[in-house]
């Protein structure tokens, strides 16, 4: 089996969605290559507040599946404000790979990047 069953993410922060065609987003993209379905859970963690658990969601098997942090289809309840700085720690059943991304519309020359997670060992 590829990829690991927790990963951190430290440094979330929704930029607003703008009014060019791009639309500003940030995003989790899981990356499940097993024979299994992968049943995630994020856990995102505030500098003011609580953390919000248990936002579960599935990943079928031998498949990707991008989670948009302002679409209530992925989030639910939970979406998350504009310009609000969190911490993110995803964890599946199954190993899995998980990268961050995120478009930023509020300059002319647009900013996307993506990082990988910090991914922990199996304890």
């Amino acid at each position: 089996m590829y990829g690991k069953k927790v990963w951190f993410f430290p440094d979330g922060d929704r930029p607003p969605l703008g009014d060019s065609a791009m639309k500003g987003h940030e995003s989790y993209v899981v990356l499940n290559p097993n024979e299994a379905d992968a049943h995630v859970e994020f856990t995102l963690y505030f500098e003011d507040r609580e953390p919000i658990r248990s936002i579960r969601m599935t990943v079928g098997r031998e498949r990707v599946k991008c989670f948009q942090t302002h679409n209530p289809d992925h989030f639910g309840v939970h979406t998350l404000p504009i310009a609000t700085q969190y911490a993110a720690k995803v964890e599946s059943d199954v190993p899995v790979i998980v990268q961050y991304g995120r478009l930023d519309e509020r300059q002319v020359n647009l900013a996307y990047y993506t990082t990988m997670g910090y991914p922990i060992d199996d304890c």
